[in-house]
């Protein structure tokens, strides 16, 4: 299998200088407590994946508390909601501090048993709140039942508050005192709800509590997380940490942190310094103190378009630390451009870090995606510059969007050259390969759709030990472009991958694999002829990525994941970070609903609703998740950000829908079944027009993104709201 075994010695180099050469250029490669068995074994980060068993736990938890007040329905009495409120607060609390405190390490599934224990203690911590919430809410429109769409009203506009509410809390408190303010906001209501002497009493004690900040309350961190990781180092320290609504930034030192992806092994000179910088404590990126040596630079793979492209304006797509901004610099480049979508990043570095990396952020800095910044600019660029290296080589996680690396965005990239432009793309070699080869299928589409009939003619690759770079021209390399690739390569003993007219015998020399697999890899998929049945022979997944299906990094097929799980060692861990934990939190979802579902029906009934008012609302639930989820789909591209896609259209459906609610509560005309018809011919074409015209708002700033996508989900969120009980007539008319 390709890469699956270690490489020969590149190119002679003698043993003493081959170990420390690979330790200065990144000690990361192989860090501890991580072994080499053919391939390599690099903890990730898969942690991302329980967000979706917790949101199917916060749906658990409300519905347990209607099959509990079904069958004890003495417990929906006015008197109980100081109590339940009070409770939700404690709850609040404990569910957050009990989770960071249970030692629940998923790696350790396949072996210790008690982790099932400490799965089973999130479920209960978690769900504890969603159930005394549920409690409250039904509990209200119970006694409040003459005001039905008055309560349902309150509750969405609620909810929708809170969605914007928590955002602005993250930014500005960070998680670990946000949740005493939102265990505040339960218990101010219970004060409200005849329990505020209680309340008053938590209250202080709470504020007293988020004053002293214990350590309890501190987000504990995965030990596989890369920050983790290199503050385990001798000397290593912790310098800041920053949050925004939907990141945490983290600077350190540590001497884990040598960033220079695949640094020639013939530059002996030691780096600069650098500080660490982790995003979510994962994305270990680094900062370069500006003014030292950086001829390092010229080292790199990635340096590979300057030594062959024009460099009077070039376009840095996420420099995060800023690494491929001085590299930039190194080659005098007239004009450069930053395109940095982490705000938060951005803020950093140019506030408190400003001086040791240069300046970086300080001009030509624009805080958005690079291809939403294409969509407002008038002028061509001699190199696009996009890395998808940090200081930590490791993959990404399958089951999340990423629109930089479509078929769309590279027809941006590309449009957006000069005539002899270049787009230059750099990336670890992460065995088994797919990554590398994705970006060459999206790629070769992106040429095509754009009138390219010759690609073989406009791609080049080189690697090094552990990264590659790949150029892609929207005009033919030249010759004059190519000797200056093989100059290049020769002079750094990097090898040759690809490049118009290129020999098998050409590749393959520094850093020796037993087989020339990367040169057939490119050779058959740039080829048109053996693209499709490579392809469709390739162990993992790599067609070409689009908009409409944007997971780029989700590589696994399920027709192959039997011999997948053989080149991956047998280790079923690596499944679960490619996403297929979620069939696993689906079937455990499924089962328990079903319980919670049916478990009254055991009870004999008492009233004489018909059956299909079940059916109603369970409907009803499953039309907002269908209205919902691709809204939010459709609102990450031009909000550039899924935590931003899910707080905005949550907040947008949800107060728009209490909206809704309200105005049905007084006027009887919009309560009538045809309502829910209408409902169904606007939101079916709403959805493919809204997503179209949201794509529009890219090029606005983040503010006005924000109010232009409330604005473009109210017409189908107010009228949403409206079914929120039964309507006048409907069951009969649609039952009859």
């Amino acid at each position: 299998m390709l890469l699956s075994r270690p490489f020969a010695n590149p190119g002679g180099m003698p043993a003493d200088l081959l170990i420390p050469v690979l330790r200065n250029c990144t000690p990361l490669l192989f860090p501890p407590q991580v072994q080499y068995n053919g391939l390599m074994s690099l903890p990730r980060l898969f942690w991302y994946h329980f967000a979706y068993m917790v949101i199917s736990i916060a749906m658990l938890g409300l519905g347990l508390s209607g099959t509990v007040l079904s069958l004890m329905p003495a417990l929906k009495n006015r008197k109980h909601l100081g109590r339940y409120a009070i409770g939700l607060s404690l709850a609040i609390l404990a569910g957050y501090i009990g989770t960071n405190l249970v030692p629940l390490d998923p790696a350790r599934l396949a072996w210790d048993r008690q982790q099932l224990v400490y799965i089973g203690l999130y479920y209960v911590l978690l769900a504890l709140p969603f159930f005394l919430f549920g409690l409250i809410v039904t509990t209200a429109f119970s006694v409040e039942s003459e005001r039905s769409s008055l309560v349902y009203g309150a509750d969405l506009l609620g909810a929708g508050a809170g969605s914007v509410t928590a955002v602005f809390l993250m930014s500005v408190l960070g998680p670990g005192t946000s949740i005493f303010a939102i265990a505040l906001c339960a218990l101010i209501g219970a004060a409200f709800l005849g329990r505020p002497r209680a309340a008053l009493t938590l209250i202080v004690l709470i504020l007293i509590l988020a004053g002293i900040n214990p350590n309890f309350v501190k987000i504990r961190m995965s030990q596989y997380k890369g920050l983790e990781q290199a503050l385990r180092f001798p000397g290593a320290r912790h310098l800041s940490t920053y949050y925004s609504g939907f990141s945490q930034v983290d600077i350190f030192e540590s001497t884990m942190v040598r960033y220079a992806p695949g640094m020639s092994l013939k530059y002996l000179d030691p780096l600069p310094h650098q500080l660490g910088l982790a995003v979510d404590g994962a994305g270990i990126n680094a900062i370069t103190k500006a003014g030292e040596n950086t001829s390092f630079l010229r080292s790199m793979p990635s340096a590979l378009p300057y030594e062959i492209a024009e460099r009077h304006r070039i376009l840095v797509a996420e420099p995060k630390g800023g690494l491929p901004v001085l590299l930039a610099r190194e080659y005098g480049a007239d004009v450069i451009e930053q395109a940095e979508s982490n705000h938060l990043i951005v803020d950093v570095i140019r506030k408190d870090y400003g001086d040791f990396s240069g300046g970086i952020y300080d001009t030509g800095t624009h805080r958005k995606l690079a291809r939403s910044h294409l969509l407002s600019v008038d002028h061509a660029f001699d190199v696009i510059d996009i890395s998808l290296t940090g200081a930590v080589p490791s993959g990404l996680f399958g089951m999340s969007e990423d629109y930089a690396f479509t078929v769309e965005a590279f027809k941006q990239y590309l449009l957006h050259l000069t005539d002899n432009g270049v787009v230059s793309l750099s990336m670890y070699l992460i065995p088994p390969p797919r990554t590398e080869l994705r970006l060459l299928t999206t790629s070769l589409a992106a040429l095509e759709e754009i009138g390219v009939s010759d690609a073989e003619e406009h791609i080049v690759a080189i690697r090094s030990w552990n990264s590659m770079t790949m150029l892609i021209k929207r005009s033919a390399f030249s010759p004059r472009e190519i000797h200056a690739l093989k100059e290049f390569a020769r002079d750094r003993n990097f090898d040759l991958v690809y490049h118009p007219g290129i020999e098998e015998e050409a590749t393959n020399m520094y850093v020796q694999l037993p087989e020339h697999d990367y040169y057939r890899a490119f050779k058959n998929l740039i080829d048109a002829g053996t693209r499709a049945g490579f392809i469709d022979d390739y162990i993992f997944d790599i067609t070409p990525v689009y908009d409409e299906s944007p997971f780029f990094h989700y590589h696994l097929r399920f027709d192959r994941l039997q011999e997948t799980l053989q080149v991956m060692g047998g280790k079923w861990q690596f499944l679960v970070e490619e996403g297929y934990l979620l069939p696993v939190v689906f079937v455990q979802v499924l089962i328990l609903s079903l319980i919670l579902l049916f478990l009254p029906a055991l009870k004999k009934r008492s009233d004489n609703r018909p059956a299909y008012f079940l059916i109603y609302f369970a409907f009803l639930g499953l039309g907002f998740m269908f209205v919902e989820v691709p809204l939010i789909q459709g609102m990450i591209l031009p909000l550039e950000n899924p935590s931003y896609a899910v707080a905005v259209v949550l907040a947008s459906v949800l107060i728009w829908s209490g909206a809704g609610s309200l105005l049905s509560q007084k006027y009887s005309l919009l309560r009538r079944p045809e309502t829910v018809l209408l409902i169904g011919a606007l939101v079916v074409p709403y959805g493919f027009v809204l997503i179209s015209v949201a794509r529009h708002i890219a090029l606005y700033a983040i503010e006005l993104k924000f109010v232009l996508s409330f604005l473009l989900v109210a017409p189908a969120a107010f009228l949403m709201g409206i079914p929120c009980l039964p309507l006048n007539g409907a069951f009969t008319w649609f039952f009859s």
